[in-house]
């Protein structure tokens, strides 16, 4: 299995519709990232956080970025569930977003989310930024829209034991959902890693559709 380095990575741009969404399908190769490239930049976006659940996105956020060398979170509260409806104003907040952002990779849902909200964000990613790395995170749900990622990242033990620590200690208006566990956070690393032979045991999987090498 050929493997490609991501120690050249500066910044990174961090898409995600919903207050839980970035830290479920990235957050252990961003803590990766923080602790494997010394000032890294990080610009982390949450399109719909309204209340309690925008006070969970910045404790979150605040502690995946940690060791970040710059961060810098943006919330907005764009209608949850209606995306769609929204498309006009979530695409000028992307014109202007393209104007003051240029990252090495861009991390987003993907096309093939069958939640609404979810698939807009990945639209308007791929409209907006055109010349970028862009890989699609996936978010486990009731869905059952799994699919076969094509890039992969190793993790460290301590990474995915970070990323589920931080997801059970500050999402509390998540918890109550049957999903939303540290068995599934857990089992998806576990089952991504066995896909790409990670030696820790643990990896994030994303959809790479246009990869310049």
């Amino acid at each position: 299995m050929n493997t490609l380095g991501l120690t050249a990575v500066q910044s990174v741009l961090c898409l995600g519709a919903h207050s839980d969404d970035i830290e479920i399908g990235c957050g252990g190769t961003v803590l990766k990232l923080a602790d494997t490239n010394p000032g890294l930049k990080v610009h982390w976006v949450v399109f719909s956080a309204v209340g309690d659940r925008a006070n969970e996105a910045k404790a979150s956020a605040a502690r995946f970025l940690a060791r970040a060398g710059a961060k810098t979170v943006e919330l907005h509260q764009f209608r949850d569930g209606f995306f769609p409806g929204e498309h006009t104003k979530i695409k000028t907040y992307f014109e202007e977003l393209k104007s003051r952002v240029q990252p090495d990779v861009i991390f987003t849902h993907t096309r093939a989310d069958l939640h609404q909200d979810h698939r807009v964000v990945c639209e308007l990613t791929w409209n907006t930024f055109r010349n970028h790395l862009v890989l699609e995170y996936e978010v486990p749900k009731w869905d059952g829209d799994l699919g076969t990622p094509n890039v992969f990242v190793h993790l460290e033990e301590r990474h995915a034991d970070e990323k589920i620590a931080i997801l059970m200690e500050c999402f509390g208006t998540q918890r109550g959902k049957r999903w939303f566990d540290a068995e599934t956070f857990a089992g998806l690393m576990r089952l991504r890693a066995m896909e790409c032979n990670a030696p820790a045991r643990r990896a994030e999987a994303f959809y790479g559709r246009k990869v310049v090498v």
